[in-house]
């Protein structure tokens, strides 16, 4: 009981979800189903009203289906889109009641108490289902006291359930109408329980020793015993502002001042929900209603007003206000997370300089051509470093190499010398050099899971060697197939 009233729920179940998603936009006239991939083996993943009526059944393989039916039309399956979609219905279904959650192909409304806006119960479902019906969505609603109790009805046998009339909704429903397992299912069925009523009527231990207790916690979710909550999804914040002004600017100082006071509603939003922004869109409307956006792509996550307003300046300087700017909206159209942390005063200090720095950068040849080198986890030189754009990564940790390496690399150059030593004396690149200082050997073994047509001379002894002419060079020796080469300069 809430406030003296029984609780109602309602549930929409939308057995073609995804078909009906694609046929709206593209309508196919006879057999149609979507195909997922699963393993090696594509099958039917959502089937039309008339794919159906040719004896097709979800879960067939595409190959079986097509034998059934060969004027079959299919389509690929994409569920991320599918998930959107029950979205999209999911906030239309708040038009009902503010209690609306997400089902597996289907909604679940608490609308106890909100039926009377709509004349009763079941001119509310009769509204719901004209409007679907005109959106060519197939929709089964079922309404009892329990969120098992209208699943049932929503999957088995759509209507209304009175008030208070529980089992005897459901006592001729089968058992899969309690969202049992299919193994569960079978079993009871074995055993000669194919109705609900025919659970009420039999002992309970031996049902709850054979199948477990879940089988009983579905039935009492069903009947009212076992309360089971309607968990509402929150709708995902919006981060944008909006302000329209009372005469219409053209000067850059006015509309940075307005930018400023977008920035501050914007991130006390943003602030609230733990993110920051990494693309803002700003869009100014003219007095003749013709419009400018200005988009912001930011290196790091930020929520500080004045450091992205900062930012903003270079944005705006070819903005043509033309009679005038009357409206201006601000919005973050790419956020992350960005929890609350311990700050240090210099740390934070340089890392904050670093960001506005890249953004800046970012803002005349593009954040994806600003770049920084990363560690990979290889001990093989040309390996052991990656080339990730800065705006997008974030270096963990320092570089951990047990010896030296050079700053700069270039394909092996070899060097006339037999000898298991390293030359005292050679010539590379038109000069004459001398060897004064010799650090080494580092020996390193090729990656034999990569093919890599450098290292297939096997492995290398590699030297640090200091010359009388100031060169510091990296030179390495293959004992396999005798021969020196020079792949790097030290600083």
């Amino acid at each position: 009981m809430l406030d003296g009233r029984t609780r109602r729920i309602l549930t929409l179940w939308f057995p073609r979800l995804a078909s009906d998603r694609v046929l709206r936009a593209r309508p196919v006239e006879g057999p149609f189903a979507l195909v997922l991939r699963e393993g090696n083996t594509d099958r039917l993943h959502c089937l039309n009203a008339a794919a159906e009526g040719q004896g097709l059944a979800r879960g067939m393989a595409l190959s079986e289906a097509r034998a059934f039916c060969p004027a079959l039309q299919t389509a690929p399956a994409d569920p991320a889109r599918e998930a959107q979609f029950l979205e999209t219905l999911r906030r239309w279904a708040t038009r009902y009641c503010p209690w609306v959650g997400l089902e597996d192909e289907g909604l679940v409304l608490d609308i106890t108490g909100s039926d009377h806006l709509w004349g009763g119960e079941e001119p509310m479902m009769a509204e719901m289902a004209a409007r679907l019906e005109r959106a060519r969505i197939t929709a089964r609603l079922g309404l009892a006291d329990t969120r098992g109790a209208a699943w049932a009805l929503a999957h088995f046998a759509p209507g209304r359930a009175a008030p208070g009339a529980r089992l005897s909704a459901l006592g001729k429903l089968p058992v899969a109408a309690l969202r049992l397992p299919h193994d569960t299912i079978t079993g009871l069925q074995r055993l000669g329980l194919r109705e609900i009523g025919d659970l009420t009527r039999t002992p309970r231990a031996p049902l709850v020793r054979r199948f477990g207790a879940g089988l009983m916690a579905r039935l009492d979710q069903a009947l009212g015993d076992l309360p089971e909550q309607v968990s509402p999804v929150a709708d995902t914040p919006h981060y944008g502002t909006r302000l329209t002004l009372p005469e219409p600017i053209g000067q850059q100082s006015d509309v940075m001042a307005g930018i400023e006071r977008l920035l501050d509603r914007l991130c006390v939003k943003l602030k609230e929900n733990e993110t920051g922004a990494r693309v803002l869109c700003l869009t100014l409307r003219r007095v003749d209603q013709a419009s400018q956006e200005v988009e912001l792509r930011l290196a790091t996550p930020l929520r500080d007003a004045t450091r992205i307003a900062a930012l903003f300046a270079r944005g705006i300087e070819d903005i043509d206000a033309g009679f005038g700017i009357d409206q201006m909206r601000l919005a973050a159209t790419q956020v992350e997370t960005l929890p609350a942390r311990q700050i240090g005063a210099i740390a934070t200090e340089r890392r904050d300089k670093l960001g506005d720095l890249i953004t800046r950068i970012g803002l005349r040849i593009g954040l994806e051509n600003v770049q920084r080198y990363l560690p990979a986890d290889s001990h093989i030189p040309e390996r052991s470093f990656l080339i990730a754009p800065a705006a997008f990564t974030d270096p963990e940790g320092n570089w951990h190499q047990p010896h030296p390496r050079p700053l700069r690399l270039f394909p092996p150059e070899p060097l006339i010398s037999d000898a298991p030593d390293p030359p005292r004396r050679f010539r590379w690149r038109r000069q004459s050099l001398s060897a004064e200082r010799i650090e080494g050997p580092e020996r390193l073994t090729p990656e034999w899971w990569f093919d890599d047509p450098n290292w297939r001379r096997g492995m290398r002894d590699y030297w640090r060697v200091e010359t009388g002419q100031g060169l510091r060079l990296w030179m390495f020796h293959t004992p396999q197939d005798p021969g020196w080469y020079i792949e790097g300069v030290f600083a």
